[in-house]
């Protein structure tokens, strides 16, 4: 690793963005814009109920057909990257051995196969003690407890593991050969010292981690590598470009928003929902989740739900077939023929209100056994209310996520939207009506690569600051203000929308135990 800021030769950034269901490549040149970009698929198994599994060589792969795309459209040559930042999504655990081989499929952020493990680290060591050093709960999602799992349920694999890598640092090692750990994805580890910014190794033999199994930590700007020979001829790139390590999806997302002075926040509206609050000072809560930001000195307060895009996807996936078979007629997607049904529905959807727990839930409820669930359904109901439904449950899971926050101190005045959901007018209009707060648009779309490639910028000498950064590339494209007139129907549907868990709650996890 250089650990060095360096100048280069070309004039371009690339940003690589391993999300859940495709990886994003994007190349932008100074100011933010974009000179070329494509996606790369792939899947994710379910093998089990409550298992979310990738293979991060199906990553890999992904991340070789979009450059293939993005060479292919002749608008960008290798020869102009002059440094690439990737992110990806938190709390994977890639166990590679001595040799560098991935040794199995890691599950995701959605998985929770791992609760009994939870339960027996807290009772054993104590949650209170957990939360303490590293400022989150100890909860399936995370790293920590997946990597346990595998010593209880894998025992070979885990004989073998030499390194646990996140899905960025995975890329990174493919690219450079380096092995790394960025101080923001280091967040998924609980023997990480989330004030001070390292591995507290007396924590990770309580638990049971071994040392080995962490990477160096390193920040996110850090130039880890240069692209080795075997990845130039796999991907295109020029053998030697600079690769910074990069951090997780919605940290550099919150980046790519414009989200760098205490108190900024962004609002994720990619697979996942949610929301990130820069902070100058360490405030954790644990009900939510806390990590580094991707710029150094700052934390990100986030609250991160499963409802997301992707309930619009599901209920595509599921209920959409007329909408389908209409766009190939008139090359209207079904997504805005969706979004066009749920407009003629009233605000509150006559009544009709949707838990979006569609993979248990994250913060703040923490129940990997939540279900989603549509509460009103009638005769009067139709599709269009159940679209407009589903885009409210994800606005309320977002309204209680920031209602936690301001309880625990930390109050956010305006949201920064990201990611594709923000691209519907309606729904933006929805969660700045829920949530009581303005909401203000950047380019939505390319707002997490973007922050891959500024942290490539500022790690190779394009910007000289995140400052400078932002004030190029980030361009605002529209605003939402909350309409006082749906003030009322939006508070009565959050009140049910809240009820509705209480008196479930105890119903899911009996469910969810077998």
């Amino acid at each position: 690793m250089t650990g060095v800021k360096e100048k280069c030769m070309g004039d371009l950034l690339l940003g690589i963005d391993i999300g859940t269901s495709a990886c994003k490549v994007a190349a932008f040149d100074r100011d933010g814009h974009v000179a070329a970009s494509a996606t790369g698929d792939y899947p994710v198994y379910y093998p089990h109920p409550g298992w979310a599994e990738q293979n991060a060589e199906d990553w890999y792969r992904g991340v070789c057909q979009a450059l293939a795309k993005i060479w292919n459209t002749g608008r960008v040559k290798p020869e102009d990257i002059a440094c690439i930042g990737i992110d990806g999504q938190g709390w994977s655990a890639i166990a590679l051995d001595k040799d560098g081989r991935n040794l199995t499929n890691t599950p995701i952020w959605m998985d929770t196969r791992a609760q009994g493990i939870c339960d027996e680290v807290n009772g054993r060591i104590g949650a209170d003690k957990i939360f303490a050093l590293s400022g989150n709960a100890l909860q399936p999602s995370y790293t920590t407890p997946k990597v346990l799992w595998y010593r209880e349920n894998m025992p070979e694999v885990y004989r073998h593991t030499d390194k646990i890598l996140h899905a960025n640092g995975y890329i990174g090692y493919r690219l450079t050969g380096c092995i790394t750990e960025d101080i923001c994805d280091a967040y998924g580890w609980h023997c990480f010292d989330m004030r001070r910014g390292v591995w507290d190794y007396d924590m990770a033999r309580e638990i049971g981690i071994p040392e080995n199994f962490l990477p160096e930590i390193v920040n996110c700007d850090q130039i880890i590598g240069k692209v080795n020979a075997e990845a130039a001829k796999e991907t295109g790139l020029i053998e030697g470009t600079p690769v910074v390590a990069g951090g997780l999806d919605a940290a550099c997302g919150t980046l790519g928003a414009g989200v760098i002075h205490d108190g900024d926040t962004q609002e994720q509206g990619g697979q996942a929902g949610g929301m990130s609050i820069c902070l100058d000072d360490y405030q954790a809560d644990p009900r939510l989740i806390l990590s580094f930001h991707v710029i150094p000195g700052k934390w990100l307060l986030q609250g991160g739900t499963t409802g997301g895009g992707g309930v619009m996807r599901w209920f595509e996936r599921e209920f959409a077939g007329e909408e389908r078979m209409l766009a190939e007629k008139t090359g209207e997607s079904s997504l805005v023929q969706l979004n066009k049904e749920a407009e003629k529905v009233a605000p509150g959807s006559d009544g009709l209100v949707f838990l979006p727990y569609m993979s248990g839930e994250r913060s703040p409820i923490w129940n990997p056994d939540a279900k989603g669930v549509f509460y009103g359904l009638d005769f009067s109901k139709t599709k269009g209310h159940m679209v407009r439904a589903c885009m409210e449950g994800v606005a309320f899971a977002l309204k209680h996520n920031l209602d936690v926050a301001e309880k625990a101190g930390a109050r956010a005045e305006v949201l920064r939207a990201m990611g594709g959901s923000s691209n519907s007018l309606l729904w933006t209009q929805i969660k700045s009506d829920i949530t009581g707060k303005p909401i203000v648009v950047p380019s939505s779309d390319t707002a997490t690569t973007l922050g891959a490639a500024m942290l490539a910028g500022v790690g190779c000498g394009f910007y000289k600051d995140y400052e400078e950064a932002v004030s190029l590339t980030v361009h605002d494209t529209r605003s939402h203000t909350p309409n006082p007139e749906n003030a009322e129907v939006y508070r009565r549907n959050y009140e049910i929308y809240l009820e509705l868990y209480r008196d479930l709650e105890d119903l899911m996890r009996r469910n969810g135990q077998g």
